[in-house]
């Protein structure tokens, strides 16, 4: 029995999930942004760690005030170090005038920093005297700046592996995870694929349908991509969809290669081996390949494409192996 389908709002973006898992995480979320602790948000990529974060500011009592957002992988670290701190008029080439840093942009707001395990050892040394509540300069300033910052971060890295091998500061790493959320990936909170994907697909194109089976299929694969590989795979099926209704036909090779076996196991089919179940309900059916896809869940189309697969054909009502 699936749990019922939820949908929040958090800074312009739809979250929607079923999973307790994710419920909880949500709760948990919400009670700690009460306080201004520090919080590490690790998981997978493309699991939803900015949803735990935006989910922080939401209900935090700065929620009214400025959410500043950097992805530290996306900027050399030279302009990443300016970015974050700003810089005075003339402090290097190019610099024409004086501009302000993401941390004076978020003060009194909040700071997400996305993929924090990045950061090289310098600018460590600096987040980490932040966080400590010094006051620092920007590049080629003479001013001290004084910042209030509730400060977010998310990693998809082991820190504390990190931090013991000397990578990362051990320092830094114990500061910024004064509290830590775990988001489990795709994979692990299943009953999350249906809502995101009917979500997904409203989006892309609210015309269309998700067949059963493609349901079914997409409910089974791994989604080593997590929820943004899911986003991905819907908005490709849907250009190719026809009739309607996104069919298991429009989705990627790989998943439907993946989850042929699963998808016969989930409706409790008899027979060890795919060959021999579907060998054994086209006997059933004798031989009505309509009606014996149905009984399988999957097309006709699926059907014959395996009959021919596996060196199955059907004679006078029969299947025969051949």
């Amino acid at each position: 029995m699936r749990s019922s389908c939820e949908k929040r709002n958090y800074l312009d973006l739809d979250v929607v999930f079923a999973s307790e898992s994710l419920r909880t995480l949500l709760r948990q979320a919400e009670q700690v942004a009460a306080s201004d602790a520090a919080v590490l948000i690790t998981g997978e990529s493309g699991a939803g760690k900015e949803v735990v974060a935006r989910a922080i500011h939401h209900y935090s009592v700065r929620h009214s005030r400025s959410w500043v957002d950097i992805n530290c992988t996306a900027l050399p670290e030279n302009l990443l170090e300016s970015e974050l701190f700003g810089y005075e008029r003339g402090a290097f080439s190019g610099a024409d005038s004086s501009k302000p840093g993401l941390f004076e942009l978020a003060s009194h707001g909040t700071l997400f920093l996305d993929e924090v395990g990045e950061l090289d050892k310098r600018l460590q040394v600096k987040l980490l005297r932040i966080l400590d509540g010094a006051p620092y300069y920007r590049l080629g300033g003479v001013r001290k700046v004084q910042v209030d910052v509730r400060l977010v971060t998310a990693t998809n890295r082991d820190l504390k592996a990190a931090s013991e091998r000397g990578d990362f500061r051990f320092d830094l790493y114990h500061r910024l995870s004064q509290v830590r959320f775990s988001v489990p990936p795709l994979r692990e909170r299943r009953e999350d694929v249906a809502p995101l994907a009917t979500h997904f697909l409203g989006l892309q194109n609210p015309g269309l349908a998700i067949s059963r089976e493609a349901m079914n299929t997409l409910e089974a694969y791994s989604w080593p991509g997590n929820v943004r590989e899911l986003r991905n795979v819907i908005v490709r099926a849907a250009v190719f969809a026809q009739n309607g209704e996104i069919a298991v036909e429009d989705l990627p090779e790989e998943l439907r290669q993946a989850n042929f076996s699963s998808s016969l196991a989930n409706l409790s089919l008899l027979g060890e081996a795919e060959r021999d179940t579907i060998a054994r309900v086209l006997e059933q059916t004798g031989g009505h390949q309509l009606r014996a896809a149905e009984k399988l869940g999957i097309s006709r189309r699926t059907l014959q494409r395996r009959i021919k697969s596996y060196g199955l054909s059907v004679e006078r009502g029969v299947s025969v192996r051949v």
